[in-house]
């Protein structure tokens, strides 16, 4: 019996927090046009390092432990968005390529199977 409370509380946990995330990704706009999703990124890149720092500074304070300063991140020149982009029109081009592609490679399957049988 607990075991069964304890599974339906791991599961509504996790459909929450997966809820969570849909409606955060849907509230930012993050699947929306290329520039928005860079803003929000940027945004995280600044919200965040401090926001681990007081939660972790929190924690110490609570049970006494103490923990070591991480060095900082390494700054990169790099836009993801543009990597972002060219990789969705990667998928998509091999999306729109995939059914011609089955049928050609069918159609050779069956070619093979008629050479071998004969």
């Amino acid at each position: 019996m607990v075991s069964r409370v304890w599974s339906l509380m791991r599961f509504l946990i996790k459909g929450t927090v997966a809820g969570g995330v849909v409606y955060l990704v849907y509230d930012q706009e993050l699947l929306g046009p290329s520039d928005k999703s860079h803003a929000a990124l940027q945004k995280a890149e600044e919200v965040v390092p401090p926001a681990m720092y007081q939660f972790s500074q929190y924690v110490c304070e609570q049970t006494g432990l103490k923990i070591p300063q991480l060095p900082a991140p390494p700054k990169f020149n790099f836009h993801i968005r543009d990597s972002w982009n060219s990789g969705i029109i990667m998928v998509m081009s091999a999306l729109s390529v995939a059914p011609s592609k089955a049928c050609e490679y069918t159609k050779d399957g069956w070619e093979y199977l008629k050479e071998r049988i004969k």
